[in-house]
C-alpha cells in the first residue's frame, strides 16, 4: 500500500515510525483505574479506552471529569470474557437482541456476538454507551474496540458511522484486500473490506497502518518484550496496545493474565523505556492529535 495519507497531515514524513501508546480495559476493574491514572501522569502512555458497561465505569469517568485533557476514547464492549466478573449491554434487557447468553450477560466470546446478535442491536448498544460516556462527562477523542467484536462485516458500518457523525477517529486499520485474506476472512467479505478501507481513506478518514499488543501471557522480560516490540515498528502508524493494571486481590480474582497486567503497569512508568524509545526514533502521540484534524 502508499504511505499513510495520516503521516504528512501530522507532520511526518513517509519513513517515520509513531506510536499511539493505548492503555484497553480502563474501567474494567479498580486496578485498571488507578494503573491508568498514574501512567497518565507519568507520560509514556498517551491515551486510554474505558469501558462503559463495566462496574467500574463510574470511577473511570470521575478520573477522566477531574482531568479533562486525558485523552480517553470509547472501548466499544460487546463481550464480557471472565468467568465470574460479568457485564451487560446498558441498552437493551432482550434476549432477542443476540447481545445476552444464557446467564443474561453479553457472550464470553467475540465470534458468538458476531453470529447471533442483530446489526440493529449492536448499532443501538454502541451508540448508548458513547451516550453514557458523553453523559458521565468524558469528552473522548477517539473509538476502538473490546476484543475486535465491532470490526465484522455485519457491524463494521455502524462502528464508521458512529465515529464520522461524533468526529471521532476510529481505530481501524487500513487494510488491503491480501491481508483480510490472510486474517481468514472469505473473499467476498476480504473484497467489500479493502474497498470500505478505501473508500474512508479517500474520505479523509484517518486510520492506522498497524496493530501491537503487548503479549498478556508473558509477564516476564517485560521491559525487553516492549524494547523489541518498538524497535520492530515499521514505518507508519501503529496503535500499540497495553492492558495495565495495578497488582489487586480483585485483579487477581478477576483474570488469570493479571501478572501481564501489572507487568505493563510496571514497565511503562520506567524512564529506561522513556529513554529507549526516544533514543530508537520512534515518535510517540495520540489520539487528541488525530481528532484535532477531524
Amino acid at each position: 500500500m502508499q504511505p499513510n495519507p495520516l503521516l504528512k497531515k501530522l507532520g511526518f514524513s513517509d519513513k517515520d515510525r509513531v506510536a499511539i501508546i493505548h492503555a484497553d480495559d480502563v474501567g474494567m476493574c479498580q486496578a485498571s483505574i488507578q494503573a491508568f491514572a498514574e501512567l497518565d501522569a507519568f507520560g509514556l502512555v498517551t491515551c486510554g479506552a474505558v469501558m462503559v458497561p463495566c462496574p467500574w465505569f463510574p470511577k473511570a469517568a470521575e478520573y477522566a471529569r477531574e482531568h479533562p485533557q486525558t485523552d480517553l476514547g470509547l472501548h466499544v464492549t460487546l463481550t464480557s470474557e471472565w468467568q465470574c466478573y460479568r457485564w451487560g449491554p446498558v441498552s437493551t434487557r432482550d434476549p432477542r437482541s443476540g447481545l445476552l447468553d444464557a446467564e443474561g450477560f453479553f457472550p464470553r466470546r467475540s465470534e458468538e456476538v458476531q453470529k447471533q446478535a442483530s446489526p440493529r442491536s449492536v448499532q443501538r448498544e454502541i451508540w448508548a454507551q458513547l451516550e453514557r460516556a458523553r453523559q458521565f462527562g468524558i469528552r473522548l477523542t477517539h473509538i476502538d474496540t473490546h476484543m475486535g467484536s465491532v470490526v465484522h462485516p455485519r457491524f463494521l458500518q455502524a462502528y464508521v458511522d458512529l465515529a464520522r457523525k461524533n468526529h471521532l477517529p476510529a481505530m481501524i486499520l487500513r487494510m488491503d484486500e491480501p491481508a483480510l485474506l490472510s486474517m481468514g476472512l472469505n473473499p467476498v467479505t476480504a473484497k467489500l473490506g479493502a474497498r470500505l478501507i478505501q473508500q474512508l481513506e479517500a474520505s479523509g478518514f484517518p486510520m492506522a497502518d498497524a496493530i501491537f499488543q503487548m503479549p498478556l501471557d508473558q509477564p516476564e522480560n517485560r521491559l525487553d518484550i516492549a524494547k523489541a516490540a518498538f524497535a520492530a515498528l515499521k514505518p507508519g502508524i501503529t496503535h500499540f496496545v497495553i492492558h495495565p493494571a495495578v497488582d489487586t486481590p480483585e485483579l487477581r480474582a478477576i483474570t488469570p493474565d493479571w501478572r501481564g497486567r501489572v507487568a505493563d503497569y510496571l514497565t511503562f512508568q520506567r524512564e529506561e523505556l522513556r529513554d529507549y524509545i526516544r533514543q530508537i526514533g520512534v515518535q510517540v502521540i495520540g489520539y487528541r492529535t488525530i481528532q484535532a484534524l477531524m
